[in-house]
């Protein structure tokens, strides 16, 4: 059942708001880099300061707004209607970096180990609620859309407004930037702005189900698999593992697509994580159909020379110190940095699509996954290996990765690198023989 915008009450907002969270990834807190160029302003008030934020081409999504931007939105309200919802999810906000603390036996030098960081994190105030939707009028009448809404500065402050206008710049931007638009990221088709303040950003639905889900789908198959009251047949099992790493590899090339056309278009991601992958089919039968979409550019950041030239704005001034501290320091180094950084969350993501799939329920998480490789093995991909074939639990794991002489490894210690300097680019990754599927 479909419901006009207009006939939302700011009551059935309050009873969304209070839905507990079915996920929460762990997102790097950065966002575009704000300039001054062709600009719309408004002012926030935050701690009692009265501030001005200007973001490039278009601003916070009004109804009284005509948006000017080359990429063809939907700006007014009543030319949709929302369905149910679907759930909400949070941010963790980095608050603190650390140099990373390696021993005496890491095998590092004094300079890689600075150019290692840990980080402090907490939970954020910005709480994103998805709706499931349709557009009610004009040539894409009844184009099923995926909201996204984001809090009133009254609930999620002036930080909300911003993710919302940094999301709303940068698909606007990228969808209109090049005569094709990326398959590998979702699509924007409009948004507007509620009486309440919320910010409303409709997207194509080309599928319901992140990463995360089909990770933790996965994991459950395993666990049934070899319970105790079943008998795994050995053949079917042959079958299911080359189904799961073919879909797996499929799921790589999305991102490795999405990140390469980002990087390639002057935009770092920097909020890459298992949530922010949405797929149009979570079983693996499927995976010759398979689409990986990259999604949450919130936190995207402008890395194009005449960006950084411009100094560092308050929502990228994490990334920007964190790349002086890697001896990053002219705008040529520094947008090297970003996408090095780009780079490393993704093969963080890629260990995770390549371990947990493969293991059954509560072998490994993400969180202990990305411990063992940076904390106890000390992004030594070797050791990490042995350690892993020692338990059983992880060896479909090891000989995922041990595919075409050990391509998998080869290609994670790459991305872990810790010199940034030394990481591929997606390009690469995306023509390496692992993530083309050669070594199948």
């Amino acid at each position: 059942m479909y419901t006009s915008i207009s006939t939302i009450s700011a009551p059935q907002c309050s009873y969304v708001l209070q839905a507990s969270c079915r996920m929460l990834p762990i997102f790097r807190h950065q966002a575009q880099t704000l300039t001054h160029c062709n600009c719309i302003t408004t002012s926030s008030r935050v701690h009692g300061l009265n501030f001005r934020v200007e973001i490039p081409g278009t601003m916070r999504i009004r109804r009284s707004l005509q948006w000017r931007c080359s990429a063809s939105l939907i700006t007014d309200p009543d030319a949709f209607q929302v369905g149910r919802f679907l759930g909400s999810y949070g941010f963790m906000n980095i608050t603190s970096y650390s140099g990373f603390q390696g021993g005496s036996d890491a095998g590092y030098s004094s300079e890689d180990v600075g150019k290692l960081r840990t980080q402090d994190v907490g939970e954020g105030s910005v709480k994103i609620r998805l709706y499931e939707g349709r557009i009610a009028q004009g040539p894409l009448r009844g184009t099923s859309v995926i909201f996204k809404v984001y809090p009133g500065q009254k609930a999620g402050g002036a930080e909300a407004d911003m993710m919302a206008a940094n999301e709303l710049s940068t698909h606007a931007f990228l969808q209109s930037s090049s005569k094709e638009i990326c398959q590998n990221l979702v699509l924007l088709l409009g948004g507007f702005e509620t009486k309440t303040g919320e910010q409303w950003l409709a997207f194509r639905n080309d599928g319901r189900y992140s990463a995360a889900d089909y990770v933790k789908t996965a994991s459950e198959k395993i666990t049934k698999a070899i319970s105790a009251d079943a008998v795994w047949n050995p053949f079917e099992r042959k079958e299911l593992i080359e189904r799961r790493r073919y879909f797996v590899v499929r799921i790589l090339q999305g991102i490795s697509n999405g990140l390469a056309y980002m990087h390639d278009h002057d935009r770092l991601h920097q909020s890459l994580g298992p949530a922010s992958v949405v797929l149009n089919t979570k079983f693996e039968r499927e995976g010759t159909y398979l689409i990986a979409r990259l999604r949450d550019l919130a936190f995207s950041v402008d890395i194009s020379l005449s960006s950084l030239e411009k100094g560092p704005g308050s929502l990228s001034e994490g990334l920007w110190r964190r790349a002086i501290s890697a001896g990053a320091f002219n705008p040529i180094e520094k947008r090297a940095f970003g996408i090095a950084d780009d780079m490393y969350e993704a093969g963080l993501l890629f260990a995770y699509l390549a371990f947990v799939p493969f293991c059954e329920t509560g072998a490994m998480d993400s969180l202990s996954l990305q411990r063992l490789l940076e904390s106890t093995f000390q992004l030594d991909l070797q050791a990490a290996r042995e350690y892993c074939l020692a338990d059983d639990r992880l060896l479909e794991a090891v000989k995922f990765l041990d595919l075409g002489d050990g391509a998998g490894w080869e290609l994670l210690q790459a991305m872990l690198n810790p010199d940034f300097r030394k990481r591929p680019i997606a390009e690469a990754v995306r023509n390496h023989r692992f993530v083309t599927g050669a070594v199948l």
